[in-house]
């Protein structure tokens, strides 16, 4: 390799570092590629040595230390190539999800992109991917037609249904750093231009009554509309509006593909609770990154998930307990409507077969080390209390931190998916090259 940064070069540092800081690392080696050629050399370099390999583009999702291996910085690999007649995009492994849609959109197309601009476009869809289009088109993964990946011999393959096909199937939804380096995939876009979407802000004194209103208004909410709502207290910071600054709000959002008169209809029951802010408007669906307005700047951050069942008053009262602004909670809580095309199964069969819950549970908060563990037990609380409602399983798109385990992974598969995936490791990475990544599912 003639590229790399040590712990001796300035450039270390800043190569090594990603979004999530909750988990640190000091690789022995990274490498900052801008090819193919180079992730195929770093493999090559790090078996050669008997090193572990982890890649790394935005870092968003780390869980194991990346310490004492070589890390593959893959941000600079940013190549989109968007086929309009076929409605496909070829995306190298550095692209983020709102360069693709900034680029799809330019030819009335889009993917089934996540809530966040700022991720990976492939770590997302390797981790399943629920998209804001989710629920009318379903998992990203379902609309993956090719994947490159270097895997642990240095060999460059090409995975599809026709090629290479167990790695195709693990790799769509259980391959996320385990199996190999993807340094491109190739996915289906859709006919989609516009949204009637947005967010409202609901204060505290409503924070109840807009909650009981989504929970029983998710119940009919037709395909076509994805929705979330978030209950956090907004940090006190100069730039927000006096309405948010300082104080604990539930943000409800929507993304509807349907016309703008029936989004109107759709969200008039949350306009009539009277929101302290309202952006919900016909947009262009290379805007779609407003609704959720995610933070973009680097944060320590632990998280947890589980899938649940209903939502139901008894739930709505147990999570405002413990999450309500009179709970001050040290974390901000996410539900996020599935049901759909979500619950459905792919047209090719992928490694994310289950697909039970109706609605994800998400749970984090920003802790230096020193207050990790009084936010740890903090969601341990929540999400005991919320287990009657829970299927048991988990979403692995959402899973982060240092605390994930073999055991909370495994619950994302199906017992015998979490067999065949164990054996495609053994096939494909039988000295476990690749193992810095979520404990492994088997």
């Amino acid at each position: 390799m003639t590229n790399f940064f040590t712990a001796a070069h300035p450039g270390y540092d800043s190569e090594r570092t990603g979004y999530n800081l909750a988990v640190g690392h000091k690789p022995e080696v990274v490498v900052p590629a801008t090819s193919v050629d180079d992730v195929v050399a770093a493999v090559r370099y790090a078996t050669r040595r008997g090193l572990g390999v982890a890649v790394q583009a935005t870092g968003h999702g780390p869980s194991r230390s990346a310490d004492g291996v070589v890390l593959v910085n893959t941000s600079r690999m940013d190549g989109i190539t968007i086929d309009p007649v076929a409605r496909t995009a070829r995306v190298e492994a550095g692209v983020r999800g709102g360069a693709l849609v900034r680029a799809a959109a330019e030819h009335g197309l889009a993917p089934v992109n996540g809530s966040s601009p700022e991720v990976g476009v492939v770590s997302y869809h390797l981790g399943g991917g629920i998209g804001m289009l989710g629920r009318s088109l379903g998992w990203a993964v379902d609309h993956v037609r090719a994947l490159e990946v270097v895997t642990a011999d240095g060999v460059l393959r090409r995975a599809t249904a026709t090629e290479e096909t167990e790695l195709f199937w693990a790799l769509r939804g259980g391959g996320k750093g385990t199996l190999g380096v993807v340094v491109a995939i190739e996915i289906d876009l859709h006919p989609v231009a516009r949204l009637y979407g947005g967010g409202m802000h609901f204060a505290a004194a409503d924070a109840e009554r807009a909650l009981t209103t989504w929970a029983k208004w998710t119940r009919t909410a037709p395909e076509a509309m994805g929705s979330s709502v978030l209950l956090i207290r907004m940090p006190d910071l100069p730039f927000l509006p006096d309405a948010l600054r300082g104080r604990y709000v539930v943000h409800v959002r929507f993304a509807f593909t349907g016309s703008a008169a029936d989004g109107e209809r759709l969200v008039r029951p949350f306009r009539d609770l009277g929101p302290v802010t309202d952006t919900v408007a016909e947009m262009p669906y290379s805007a779609v990154g407003s609704i959720h307005a995610e933070p973009t700047t680097p944060v320590p951050f632990h998280g947890r998930n589980t899938m649940l069942a209903s939502l139901d008053a008894a739930a709505v009262a147990e999570l405002l307990r413990h999450a309500g602004p009179g709970a001050d909670a040290p974390y901000l809580v996410e539900l996020r409507l599935m049901g759909g095309a979500l619950a459905r199964p792919g047209a090719v069969p992928s490694a994310l077969a289950r697909r039970d819950g109706e609605f994800v549970l998400y749970a984090g908060g920003v802790a230096e080390p020193d207050r990790a563990p009084a936010v740890h037990a903090a969601l341990d609380r929540l999400f005991t209390a919320m287990a009657p409602w829970s299927t048991g399983g988990v979403c692995v798109n959402f899973l982060s931190g240092p605390d994930v385990t073999a055991e909370q992974l495994a619950t994302g598969y199906l017992p015998a998916d979490v067999a065949r995936l164990a054996a495609v490791k053994r096939a494909v990475d039988p000295g476990d090259v690749f193992r810095t990544h979520h404990g492994r599912a088997a």
